[in-house]
């Protein structure tokens, strides 16, 4: 064996945590001291519930950050951000409630408020949560159109700024989240809520996730041939974001309908929205192997696009991780309706097309694993796969009621 292999076979034989540097072990810190000042902070306010969501969510980014170095920059910079905002934004907005305006109010003229004083710029203009999800929704769609121009380009340039754009917009979307969280509780108290509990703020978090779900196989597989394909369905999402916000005003908080008044909301819909992540991954990729299956040898399309096995590689694990997130999720969803209705199931039109999209995907992998199905017959399953879920994310809202009628259009 070459001498050259030898320290590569030595790191995959150590121990696991041997393997970890003193920046893992410094990172691990930063992240456990974060989660005790916010458990000595606000203690009394959570359930016992919510304080194990907090320091399992501790542990899972952790986790992730020791796996996948490159997120540990997103999340200590969200963090670092985030918390700079709301000390910028929460006395601008005490101010204006002690001249006599409520919360709501006093938001909706922080604009007005800020024109008076210095050095709020910044805060003006990048990171309230509307102006933040307003550069998300910007810098998504500007990279998914950088994307494809270098796939028709020699030069390795506007990849990388289509790929640090796309982990730009990733971080404003979160800090627009993390600062919309703030928002809500400043409005009013008894209002406050994580911001995923409407249409508005879960398409963020769609959008967010998926690019993320995205930056992840571009770094293993080390390619960006399909990030402009990823992107067309992070920027239909942001579309459709936009519209629904300018249209129907549907940016502005709301108090929460009494169901979705619990701790089960902070961990089955990012759950559920990880797993319909991976599914549009999942289809986006497989439009990629369709338009590569079908592409004569030395066109275009067969010099750009990746080979297919790695395709195929993509969707499949895509397709894993989406259906192992999506089951977590749909337990969970029982475990609260247990909760929330008296019963693990009722037959609810979102209830069933859930299921639906479960028997979907795992009828994929069924096939693929025991079957060995590969080539175009499961991409086109993987497309068709996405208008299912798609419907049932979107559709069972728009044409169908249900105890999931909060969610209607």
């Amino acid at each position: 064996m070459s001498a050259t292999l030898d320290p590569l076979n030595y790191e995959l034989n150590k121990p696991f945590f041997k393997t970890l540097s003193a920046y893992d072990w410094i990172f691990a810190a930063l992240v456990t001291g974060g989660a005790f000042y916010l458990w000595d902070g606000y203690a009394s306010l959570m359930d016992v519930y919510e304080v194990g969501i907090l320091f399992g969510m501790g542990l899972g980014m952790i986790g992730l950050g020791w796996y996948w170095k490159q997120s540990r920059t997103l999340m200590l910079s969200v963090a670092i951000i985030s918390i700079y905002a709301v000390i910028q934004y929460e006395p601008a907005v005490m101010a204006l409630k002690a001249e006599g305006m409520d919360g709501r109010q006093a938001i909706a003229a922080l604009s007005d408020w800020q024109n008076k004083e210095q050095g709020q710029f910044i805060f003006k203009y990048f990171l309230s949560s509307a102006t933040a999800i307003g550069w998300m929704c910007f810098l998504f769609g500007l990279a998914t159109v950088i994307y494809f121009f270098n796939m028709f380009v020699k030069s390795e340039f506007p990849g990388r700024v289509a790929t640090k754009m796309t982990w730009i917009a990733s971080a404003m979307g979160l800090i627009g989240l993390m600062v919309r969280w703030r928002e809500s509780y400043l409005i009013n108290f008894d209002i406050g809520h994580i911001p995923v509990s409407n249409l508005y703020e879960v398409f963020v978090l769609f959008s967010i996730i998926t690019a993320l779900i995205y930056l992840f196989y571009e770094m293993r597989y080390k390619t960006r041939a399909l990030g402009g394909f990823v992107l067309l369905v992070i920027s239909a999402a942001v579309a459709f974001l936009l519209w629904y916000k300018f249209d129907k005003n549907a940016d502005e908080i709301a108090p929460l309908v009494p169901a979705l008044k619990s701790y089960w909301m902070k961990i089955h819909v990012p759950a559920n929205f990880i797993g319909y992540g991976c599914f549009a991954l999942a289809a986006m990729v497989g439009v990629v192997y369709l338009l590569r299956n079908n592409a004569p040898e030395g066109g275009l399309a067969a010099r750009v696009l990746p080979p297919l096995d790695m395709l195929d590689d993509v969707m499949y694990k895509s397709i894993a991780l989406g259906f192992a997130w999506f089951t977590i999720a749909t337990v969970l969803g029982a475990l609260w309706a247990a909760e929330a209705w008296g019963g693990y199931w009722s037959w609810d039109p979102k209830e069933t097309w859930a299921l639906i999209v479960w028997l979907n995907y795992a009828a994929w992998l069924h096939m693929r694993l025991t079957k060995g199905w590969r080539g175009s017959a499961m991409a086109w399953w993987s497309v068709i796969g996405l208008f299912v879920t798609l419907f049932a994310f979107l559709g069972v809202n728009m044409f169908l009621s249900g105890l999931h009628s909060y969610g209607e259009l």
